[in-house]
């Protein structure tokens, strides 16, 4: 009982520390950043002199050890200010956790220090110009050349490609293997020669970050790189770590939804029409009372997922539920915020715009809404055996 009042404790002390840096820190840059596209390089440095990279490492390799509770919660409080900035942590955490979950003794001693402390700094390398949704029709290939693997192909909407220099990099091993996933591995490649950041992808939303397209010409990673030391355990191995990153953009959905609300409810109170206060008229109201409920519904789904996650049970129903649910209200909540807020809500005056270019990304990001569904309905009959 100790424990886990103390784990509440530092819990919260984590989270205040954190509201405090992005309002001293972020809170009043991000709208020049975010209008010019600027990659938020001294606010990167200041995460990493907080842990931020190390959040959910094992303490013993230098991470903060924090569960993934908490963890939704940072991302959370995070997309509330600026949901770019999560997204920094996201795809390097999805990395980590592939190494942490899957690496070997050794893959986890050399790599795992060096990305809590943000010295080695990236994501994940998974979708290709044919290949988003379906990974197992990737077509970037690694062959087996001596103590190297020699890999060429291309990538596509990958973060933290530019400023980062380490992904986790889906490769095919065997081309020819039936089924396809049997095929597919995950190597750690940092950068180096053939390694090549073709050009940085143009966004309506989720701007600041880096999302670029890259090419890999006879680029050589040591076999030792490949995470877990056996071939075609790759899309299992980047599976898992897609159920944290789907619970990752659910809590930036209920960050952001949670942001139009916070915004809305105060300017409600302040802009008057026909003498009294819009708040006090019921069409606004109505609108009012569903995002409020919309919050709240996505965060105990978001918290549900990270649970099941925490006791390293199989979440991807749990993990689809609240990507799904968190994003649509994070869209739903943005588009009412700009209703709310009229003329306003469509000037670069305040933030709801900005919320309404960065939430739709939300229900594409980390696999469609459309293919959450499919997954929730198969596990729903799965674990259901009439």
């Amino acid at each position: 009982m100790r424990d886990e009042q103390d784990n509440l404790e530092q819990e919260e002390m984590m989270l205040d520390m954190i509201g405090r840096f992005l309002e001293v820190e972020v809170e009043p840059h991000v709208r020049k950043l975010e209008n010019d596209d600027i990659y938020p390089a001294e606010i990167v440095e200041k995460m990493k002199e907080m842990g931020l990279f190390g959040c959910i490492i094992a303490e013993e390799y230098g991470g903060l050890g924090l569960s993934t509770t908490t963890y939704a919660r940072i991302i959370e409080r995070i997309s509330r200010t600026w949901m770019s900035l999560s997204g920094i942590i996201n795809s390097h955490l999805i990395m980590a956790s592939a190494v942490q979950r899957a690496g070997t003794q050794g893959q986890k001693a050399e790599f795992l220090p060096r990305f809590a402390t943000g010295e080695l700094r990236g994501g994940i390398g998974l979708t290709e110009p044919d290949a988003g949704t379906d990974l197992q029709a990737i077509r970037t290939v690694a062959k087996r050349d001596g103590e190297d693997y020699v890999v060429n192909g291309t990538k596509t909407w990958i973060t933290n490609s530019m400023y980062g220099n380490c992904i986790a990099l889906l490769v095919k091993t065997d081309p020819t293997a039936e089924p396809r996933h049997r095929g597919m591995s995950l190597l750690i490649a940092e950068k180096g020669p053939g390694f090549k950041v073709e050009r940085k992808l143009e966004k309506l939303g989720y701007r600041g970050i880096d999302t670029c397209e890259l090419s890999f010409t006879d680029y050589r990673v040591p076999v030792d790189r490949l995470i877990g030391g056996k071939e075609g355990q790759g899309l299992k191995q980047i599976l898992s770590g897609l159920e944290l990153g789907r619970i990752n953009v659910a809590a930036r959905g209920v960050g952001v939804a949670r942001a139009a609300l916070d915004d809305s409810v105060k300017y409600a109170q302040i802009r008057k029409t026909f003498g009294k206060p819009i708040c006090e008229h019921q069409a606004i109201q109505l609108m009012l009372g569903e995002m409020g409920t919309r919050v709240e519904a996505a965060r105990l789904l978001v918290e549900s997922a990270a649970r099941a996650f925490d006791r390293g049970e199989r979440c991807d129903m749990e993990a689809g539920m609240a990507k799904y649910f968190a994003s649509e209200a994070a869209l739903r909540n943005a588009t009412d915020a700009l209703r709310i807020h009229g003329g306003y809500g469509y000037s670069k005056e305040y933030n709801v715009e900005r919320y309404y270019r960065d939430a739709p990304l939300l229900t594409i990001g980390e696999g469609t809404n459309e293919m959450q569904r499919l997954i929730i309905a198969r596990q729903l009959v799965e674990r259901n055996p009439a």
